[in-house]
């Protein structure tokens, strides 16, 4: 249910030409925060779908910390992303597909692995990774 929201987002972003990413951050059952990639349309280069629905969540509890919160993406998340999560405090993280190149949760770094952090995500990938692959291979191959 959650990562369709979150899919439904990655789409949206790929209407405004952005790369399809989408993320809904989640607390107690109810979505606090929702955010796509946008870095194009807001001219910032932080404007990943993680940290537009962490900014929204963060606004939504007057809080900068989210314990217990799961954030559901559709794709893995980058070194920026991932940091932030630690940051915030994110109980969880669930995404979809893997990014082979930029990913740094399983890919890449595997960071959640990492015992330098002074807090621990708990890690759930490949929901949905079908649905997810497909939005951005499918948005990469209209740019071509």
């Amino acid at each position: 249910m959650f990562m369709q929201q979150a899919l439904g987002l990655a789409a949206k972003a790929a209407e405004l030409g952005e790369v399809p990413v989408g993320a809904v951050v989640v607390l107690d059952g109810q979505v606090i925060g929702e955010g796509f990639n946008q870095p194009i349309a807001a001219s910032d280069p932080s404007a990943h779908a993680e940290v537009m629905a962490l900014r929204a969540a963060a606004r939504h509890q007057q809080n900068y910390r989210l314990p217990g919160a799961t954030l559901y993406v559709t794709i893995e998340p980058c070194t920026m992303c991932f940091g932030t999560l630690v940051h915030a405090r994110i109980a969880r993280l669930v995404y979809g597909a893997a990014e082979p190149r930029a990913g740094v949760v399983a890919s890449q770094l595997q960071l959640p692995e990492q015992t330098f952090f002074n807090h621990r995500v708990l890690v759930e990938g490949g929901v949905l990774q079908d649905e997810a692959a497909t939005l951005v291979r499918e948005f990469f191959q209209k740019r071509r």
